[in-house]
């Protein structure tokens, strides 16, 4: 989407484009998500082998 702002737009006329491009967020719930992953290896394994150590 393309919000074209005038060369001599004052503050409101800016404010106003840019809330008009802004959508609401939903919040990230990780607490759903934590836990369930399931790697196949251990985490430091994984980095260790990620550096060549």
């Amino acid at each position: 989407m393309t919000v074209v702002i005038p060369k001599h737009a004052n503050k409101a006329q800016i404010k106003q484009a840019l809330d008009s491009i802004k959508k609401p967020q939903k919040p990230f719930n990780a607490d759903k998500y934590f836990g369930k992953i399931k790697w196949g290896q251990d985490a430091l394994e994984f980095q260790r082998s990620l550096r060549d150590e």
